[in-house]
């Protein structure tokens, strides 16, 4: 157990149709075959884990200028960062009692467009940015060609960036905190544990599983955001038995509800 707090940032939120968090969300019937879509908010939030070793920001959100311009068209008009120009990263730390120059280390759970936004404030910088090798593959691959996920922003992350890569499906770079890869959503999505003193374990999934539902009734992703159905399934079964191996607290990637309930953060 360690001696740590962590802090969650609201990084704004994203405005879309709920059958991308949940597949078959809203379905038609015979009855009735064009059912209204259930459009919502989802938050974006990022993590100040401040560590005996350091201070990591896990995720850096979305770009501030996400729509204006930094995200494509479609993107915006799928996922409306409607606040995100309100939510500059170096605001949103400074907000919570950080200055960028306070960061340590950076996690980076994959580098989706509303996860890798704030990474500009790191480049040229010596902070290591914590990345798994199969993320990094993925998203240049997707960013460069016409294959992938079209959910990659190039601009987001092809910086002069101090990339420390990870290459296990588990590793340990802080006392009692590892990293551990959930593929399913990307190929090289990689949540967090960690084991605090006074509040026992918590298991962060990152977009593996986006909302309750997901994880309580492994009801998968949308299709358009699951990379792979057998690694997902996969993958939940992994948190599942860290769960019940540490009485483990899950933390889901985007949901409300969720979100509103661990506000400020742990161990504060």
């Amino acid at each position: 157990m360690v001696d740590a707090s962590i802090h969650v940032l609201d990084r704004g939120g994203l405005e879309c149709d709920m059958n991308y968090m949940m597949e078959g969300h809203v379905l038609g019937t015979h009855d009735e075959p064009n059912p209204d879509i259930d459009y919502g908010e989802i938050p974006v939030w990022n993590l100040v884990i401040e560590h005996p070793e350091g201070t990591i920001l896990w995720d850096t959100g979305s770009h501030h200028d996400a729509a204006d311009g930094h995200w494509p068209e479609g993107l915006v008009q799928a996922f409306y960062p409607h606040d995100a120009h309100e939510h500059r990263l170096d605001d949103d730390l400074n907000e919570a009692g950080f200055g960028v120059d306070d960061i340590d280390y950076v996690f980076q759970t994959h580098l989706h467009l509303d996860h890798a936004g704030g990474l500009e404030f790191f480049a040229g910088t010596d902070v290591p940015v914590f990345v798994h090798e199969r993320e990094l593959e993925f998203a240049y691959y997707s960013a460069k060609t016409d294959k992938g996920s079209d959910a990659y922003v190039l601009e987001d992350f092809d910086h002069d960036l101090n990339w420390h890569v990870l290459h296990q499906d588990r590793e340990r770079h802080f006392e009692d905190l590892e990293f551990v890869r959930f593929p399913g959503h990307t190929p090289g999505l990689t949540g967090t544990m960690i084991h605090l003193d006074d509040e026992g374990t918590l298991v962060f999934t990152g977009d593996q599983v986006y909302m309750a539902d997901n994880f309580e009734e492994e009801i998968p992703l949308g299709a358009a955001l699951l990379w792979g159905r057998t690694e997902w399934i996969e993958s939940l079964r992994r948190i599942e038995a860290l769960e019940r191996r540490h009485d483990a607290e899950v933390v889901y990637g985007h949901d409300p509800d969720q979100f509103d309930a661990v506000q400020p953060g742990w161990g504060l």
